[in-house]
């Protein structure tokens, strides 16, 4: 019998002399939300006589508010986003109003979009249950990469509800919609669940998918109407207005009752006061989620990274591993897991028989994964809606739950020990798109033309910048053979088939396969994004799977396969990477040339060239993560343009410093690490969608990592230090641009956390450890702030 959550919490965090105590002191903030009831509306008059009945047998018989609000606005014909915490019954918004219109009318259809497809799945076998109860001749089906070829006819003919995703829409439905012609003709209803998970670059690819969606369904004679469901964010209404182009009713209002919630924050005590050191934040979660689990609490512990969670995966299988039966108990859940093994893992969690999960931000998405009462969260997530996401993913259902989250040692981590209120009280981070971004436009643009010529005059986008750019794309593309003008109209000319080469979620969309080798078995075990392959299975890594350790042998890059091999290592690898930045164009800049203003930071914002290379990796022992040894990667470099906010220290204020340029470098790159953290605070983004950089302004001289005891080449006599802080995607999706207006806050932030951490010289809670960035980086980087803070500022121009 599991315990209660209540228990194992007064355990962890009661008195010092209970056990598990002494994490009492490591409390920052123990926020109680008090349980809350229902609140309830009655079925619409309007609803199909047999709808009632079939909710009834799942113990149904009346509506949440929100579930009630929802159906009228959706029957109104009216666009809809609900805004509701999880587990609050969004499914229902929009299967109701959905299988309602079916049942009157079983010539309807609707297509349901979810961004990943363990959530299609998981979503169809729930309304596939209600279907059979209400109307057993309706059928819906999931339309994805795993579907197999000889059922996608029949998906076609005869799925009145097709689950899909936007990959697919994008690949394998638009480009043959007379082959979809059913759908299309009929379309009554468009779902778009997790809308909050189309920010940036996969977001601004959706809203031109959802263009050309529009477009060909007015091809066919289709207008539908399109629901969508959140969690919550700032913005929710503006966004899915900007995502869809067209207005949007907003629900926000929850009915649904929730259980007594408990939010911890546990900040890891410091070991090391000279160097500001902490205890491992993995160590302490490890310890809390180990008292959960073996209270019998389902639990799942959320990672930031990969690696991280593969390594935490095999922390707690180690502890588990002598104390219960054969049967996976505790299981790791991450991106590139094959299906089989992600749909294992969901069963069981949904069955019982998995105690306890260590994943990625892959389960923070509504995937049905049982009653889980506790979620560990190792590190601040980067975002607001992020961590209330990973929190609710616990208690779902009435009892009480808890979510921890155990502070880093980041700058960012240490601002929450600083100012809980920042996360327990502020409003969730508005999403961003880019949909009119040139790169993302003109791909779509071609997709557009290949699906159905572009009248003259015809606007693809809603938006003053898209319309004004469109005719110049148009031309541009037919004077590359791509598209040719004829009869008033835009046709597709090249041979290619333009959406199998544009991959919606990053630069490229082909993947790698690992193959697993170990006595001659050749199994493919685990599929790795491009982006990811730079850091995960180049030569010699250790690779991770459910914490089984493969050693990298060979990797074909040409034929996108790593060759692995099993093994038992002591330890794990970590790449190391370098970043050169290039300024190809500066649009805006603020540039002090009065006498007065010599002090002042050069400010610019601009495009500029990214060039990433991974170029060794370091050998960590598990547990102590001692680096027994370094090796090299010898991977191409990967290169790509997008958009970045830069500030170069002037001569003056370096002529005042008067200190050595090692010196100087090293307060740079510990400023670069400080400025990396606060940014992504200021702009309330993930802080993984924008990159940082440390070198020269107008010199190709950038700092690399490099083995132990090797020479670091040193920078020129004269030159023109420079952070660089740019979007992570190609093209860019507007946070560098944000950030240019605001980097005189971002600068004084940077200035107010050097002097409010305690440390003497550097720790990761500001500009970095002292054995990263020097003994003298924090002192000199406080001072180089002082200096340009007292220099008046000019306004940026464009």
């Amino acid at each position: 019998m599991p315990a209660d959550v209540r228990r194992v919490l007064e355990e962890l965090l009661g008195s010092p002399t209970a056990p598990g105590g002494r994490l009492r002191a490591q409390v920052v903030a123990h926020r109680v939300s008090p349980a809350t009831q229902a609140k309830f509306a009655d079925l619409p008059d309007a609803l199909d006589p047999r709808l009632p009945q079939a909710l009834a047998e799942r113990g149904i018989r009346r509506l949440y508010t929100h579930q009630r609000a929802a159906y009228d606005h959706v029957t109104a014909k009216r666009n809809t986003v609900v805004v509701t915490p999880t587990a609050s019954g969004k499914t229902l918004c929009y299967n109701l109003p959905v299988l309602d219109a079916l049942l009157k009318d079983p010539g309807a259809r609707a297509l349901y979009l979810f961004p990943t497809k363990a959530l299609s799945r998981d979503q169809s076998a729930e309304l596939l249950e209600l279907m059979q109860q209400a109307a057993p001749q309706l059928g819906t089906a999931v339309y994805d990469g795993d579907t197999p070829p000889a059922e996608r006819r029949v998906v076609r003919d005869r799925a009145h509800v097709i689950m899909s995703n936007p990959d697919m829409l994008h690949t394998a439905i638009l480009p043959h919609h007379a082959r979809w012609m059913r759908l299309f003709e009929n379309l009554r209803y468009v779902v778009i669940d997790e809308l909050h998970h189309y920010r940036g670059v996969f977001g601004s690819h959706l809203a031109n998918v959802l263009r050309r969606l529009r477009r060909v369904c007015r091809f066919h004679g289709s207008d539908p109407v399109f629901i969508a469901a959140s969690a919550t964010i700032a913005n929710a209404r503006s966004f899915a207005e900007r995502l869809l182009e067209r207005p949007v009713e907003l629900i926000e209002e929850n009915g649904a009752p929730l259980g007594e919630r408990h939010f911890v924050l546990l900040n890891p005590p410091v070991t090391n006061p000279a160097l500001g050191l902490r205890k491992s934040y993995l160590s302490t979660s490890r310890q809390v989620a180990s008292t959960f689990m073996k209270r019998g609490v389902h639990t799942i512990v959320f990672c930031g990274a990969r690696t991280t969670t593969e390594v935490m995966t095999k922390y707690m299988k180690d502890l588990f591993r002598d104390r219960v039966d054969r049967r996976p108990r505790v299981v790791g859940y991450r991106g590139g897991y094959l299906p089989r093994e992600r749909r294992a893992i969901e069963r069981g969690l949904r069955d019982g028989s998995i105690l306890g999960v260590v994943s990625t931000n892959a389960l923070e998405l509504g995937i049905d994964i049982g009653a889980l009462d506790a979620s560990v969260i190792a590190g601040y997530p980067g975002t607001v809606a992020s961590t209330r996401q990973q929190a609710g993913r616990a208690g779902r259902r009435q009892d009480a739950s808890a979510a921890v989250l155990v502070l880093r040692s980041s700058p960012l981590d240490q601002y929450l020990a600083d100012h809980p209120e920042f996360l327990l009280d502020a409003s969730p981070e508005s999403a961003q798109i880019n949909p009119d971004n040139l790169q993302i436009l003109v791909s779509h643009l071609k997709c557009a033309a290949f699906e159905v010529p572009i009248e003259d005059g015809e606007e693809l986008t809603s938006t003053g910048e898209g319309r004004e750019v469109q005719p110049e794309l148009l031309k541009y593309l037919e004077e590359h053979g791509v598209l040719r003008h004829t009869g008033g109209r835009w046709h597709w000319a090249a041979d290619a088939y333009p959406a199998n080469d544009i991959s919606l979620r990053s630069v490229t969309s082909t993947n790698f396969v690992v193959v697993d080798t170990t006595g001659n078995r050749n199994e493919v075990i685990a599929e790795v994004d491009y982006t990811w392959a730079f850091t995960t299975i180049y030569e010699g890594a250790i690779y991770m799977v459910q914490s089984e350790q493969y050693h990298v042998d060979k990797l074909d890059w040409d034929r996108r396969k790593a060759f692995v091999r099993k093994v038992e290592s002591e330890y794990y690898t970590d790449a190391q990477h370098y970043v050169k930045v290039k300024v190809l164009q500066v649009l805006r800049e603020n540039d002090p040339a009065a006498e007065l203003e010599e002090a002042a930071p050069k400010t610019e914002y601009g495009e500029v060239e990214v060039v990433r290379k991974a170029v060794g990796y370091k050998k960590l022992k598990f547990y102590t993560h001692e680096n027994l040894g370094w090796g090299d990667i010898l991977l191409p470099e990967d290169t790509y343009h997008t958009q970045a906010t830069w500030f170069t220290v002037p001569d003056a204020v370096i002529e005042s410093l008067g200190v050595p340029t090692s010196d100087l470098v090293d307060a740079l790159i510990g400023l670069a690490n400080l400025t990396h953290d606060l940014a992504s605070m200021l702009l309330m983004c993930d802080g993984r969608d924008l990159g940082v950089v440390m070198g020269d302004r107008t010199r190709e001289w950038f700092l690399k990592p490099t083995a132990p005891g090797a020479i670091q080449p040193d920078p020129p006599d004269r030159f023109e230090p420079t952070v660089f802080l740019y979007d992570q995607y190609s093209g860019g999706i507007g946070l560098a641009e944000a950030l240019f207006p605001l980097l005189p806050r971002l600068l004084d932030g940077a200035r107010d956390r050097l002097a409010a951490c305690a440390c003497e010289r550097g720790c990761p809670a500001c500009v970095g450890p002292e054995q990263e960035v020097g003994p003298r980086a924090k002192a000199i980087a406080a001072q180089m702030l002082e200096l340009m803070r007292s220099a008046p500022r000019e306004p940026a121009t464009a």
